[in-house]
């Protein structure tokens, strides 16, 4: 797979998402595990998760826990992947989804999801979503803390706006805020400039959501049909083009589409070597 950068590594120019393997309606771990595996396989070697990928209470950090024994039992190259969790996100166990960036959850957070990995360092340790209860520089602050005491490698926001971006670039100090997750798909276009900032910035720009959540193939088509049309024409997927279509916005980008099964994650895979004309992606663009 072609490969693309974060911070100071490379990783395939597609990651793989996790979230669908923590939540509602999640497959059986053997499933799981052999989905990352066909990803990993596939060339994906960004693996994004978060602590609060779980169904809840007792059950968080079940993302991480996951990934680190679909890393345990896989044949390849650990060394080669780069694992993606985050902090300040929670799930009580209600179905619900709340935030708290109060610094010494943040710090316990971030020893939580060392121990659940199983590493010494996190690849890559993201901030996971603003709380309005906790001043942005404040929360931030920890995750230089923890780049500082070498317990994160690389450090990034997710949900983050262009200001917010630029204050996070001047509190953790000069190269060291190496990439931004936000929600962007067809359906969701409101971090275009996000996603153009970090470009002119050199940070990679990680989409999440791309395809527009669980269920939402069919509003893609009707839509945009666009990414149908060509997906037809090209003998391949909607979300392939998707990802194509993503993938031809800057080198910077990589999507992280969510996957639960091994051939939607080879699936994706594959729209790494999707090439779309000039006319194609000014179709996609338009809609």
């Amino acid at each position: 797979m072609q490969q693309r950068r974060i911070g100071s590594r490379d990783v395939g120019a597609i990651g793989l998402g996790e979230m669908p393997m923590s939540i509602e309606g999640r497959p059986d771990e053997s499933r799981s595990i052999e989905t990352i595996h066909a990803a990993l396989d596939a060339g994906m070697t960004l693996i994004d998760t978060a602590d609060a990928y779980s169904l809840g209470g007792a059950d968080t950090g079940h993302g991480e826990v996951l990934v680190a024994k679909a890393l345990a039992s896989w044949g390849g190259d650990r060394d080669s992947v780069v694992v993606a969790t985050k902090g300040g996100h929670l799930r009580p166990g209600d179905g619900t989804w709340t935030v708290n960036s109060d610094p010494a959850y943040l710090r316990s957070a971030a020893e939580a999801s060392l121990r659940r990995l199983g590493v010494e360092a996190i690849d890559l340790y993201q901030y996971h979503r603003p709380d309005p209860k906790v001043p942005y520089e404040v929360a931030v602050g920890v995750f230089r803390e923890l780049l500082d005491a070498g317990k994160v490698r690389m450090v990034g926001i997710s949900n983050a706006n262009i200001a917010q971006i630029d204050l996070a670039r001047s509190i953790l100090g000069e190269g060291n805020l190496v990439s931004v997750q936000n929600q962007f798909s067809p359906l969701f276009r409101s971090s275009e400039g996000e996603l153009r900032h970090c470009g002119e910035l050199g940070i990679a720009f990680l989409p999440w959501s791309p395809f527009g959540g669980i269920g939402n193939a069919a509003t893609l088509q009707s839509e945009h049909p666009a990414f149908g049309r060509i997906a037809a024409d090209h003998g391949v997927s909607a979300q392939q083009v998707v990802l194509a279509w993503m993938l031809a916005k800057g080198d910077h980008v990589i999507p992280i589409p969510g996957s639960s099964r091994p051939a939607s994650a080879r699936d994706s895979a594959a729209a790494a070597e999707l090439k779309l004309s000039d006319d194609e992606l000014a179709q996609l663009d338009a809609g």
